[in-house]
């Protein structure tokens, strides 16, 4: 009888265990989807010798985004063509820092954003560097949705250069990254005023974090995405699945993209 009483108390102090890591996942899985930690600001285009303009403006759903604006040099005829870098999650608009928790965690290498837009500007290009909504200096707004309606931000910084006299408005471009590439191929659908796009591994929200999931926490992988899964439609309004860029994808029109 004792033996039975010690097997189920360790039965019991197992199971309690696990539930206590799930949940502890499951809390850390949640913030970074909703939510994420904001990474600062940790260089400006001055460091990488180029002038630059702070901006603000709205997106096309009226929250207030902050960026920088780098002209094209001195010597270059106006008005010019303009790139606008979309950043990933949970970036800025300088890319990824690399020394954040889920960082570690992942093993993610930092993401110099930059660096490209130094290559850009040389080129003879005007440059738009900007941060999404809850990240950077941007303004919060419910939770992240990986593209879905961070596109109202993409729409909102091509609104604010269509302002610009300096601007060529025949060529405005886009690149974006992870989810990044997410905004800027549910943003194509919506505006005719991008006339090139770059989407640099646009995300499938669900299976990227069922493979994080399951390559961080083994087989307690999948029955913590159920509870993200779960928790994050109640929160955000929409589940994980109906995230698919790909689709959005099809509605691109004339705009070739890479």
């Amino acid at each position: 009888m004792n033996l039975f009483r010690r097997a189920i108390r360790f039965f019991l102090i197992v199971a309690g265990l696990v539930a206590a890591v799930v949940a502890a996942a499951t809390a850390f899985f949640l913030r970074y989807l909703l939510r994420p930690p904001r990474q600062p600001l940790w260089a400006t285009p001055e460091d990488a010798g180029m002038p630059f303009e702070e901006v603000e403006f709205p997106a096309r759903d009226g929250l207030r985004l902050s960026g920088w604006f780098i002209p094209a040099g001195a010597s270059t005829p106006q008005p010019r063509a303009t790139v606008i870098l979309v950043h990933g999650w949970p970036w800025n608009r300088l890319g990824e820092a690399g020394d954040n928790l889920l960082a570690n965690i992942s093993a993610a290498s930092p993401v110099d954003l930059l660096r490209l837009a130094h290559s850009i500007h040389h080129a003879g290009y005007h440059v738009l560097m900007f941060d999404l909504r809850n990240h950077g200096q941007s303004a919060s707004s419910g939770a992240v949705t990986f593209g879905l309606r961070e596109a109202n931000d993409l729409l909102g910084a091509i609104d604010y250069l269509s302002g610009r006299g300096d601007v060529a408005q025949d060529k405005l471009g886009a690149v974006g990254f992870s989810m990044g590439a997410n905004t800027v191929l549910y943003a194509l659908p919506r505006t005719n005023r991008l006339r090139a796009a770059v989407a640099v591994q646009p995300t499938s929200v669900q299976v990227f974090a069922r493979r994080f999931a399951v390559d961080l926490m083994g087989p307690l992988g999948q029955p913590t995405l159920t509870l993200v899964d779960a928790a994050y439609e109640q929160l955000s309004g929409l589940h994980l699945a109906a995230i698919e860029p790909v689709f959005a994808a099809a509605g691109a029109g004339d705009t070739p993209v890479l």
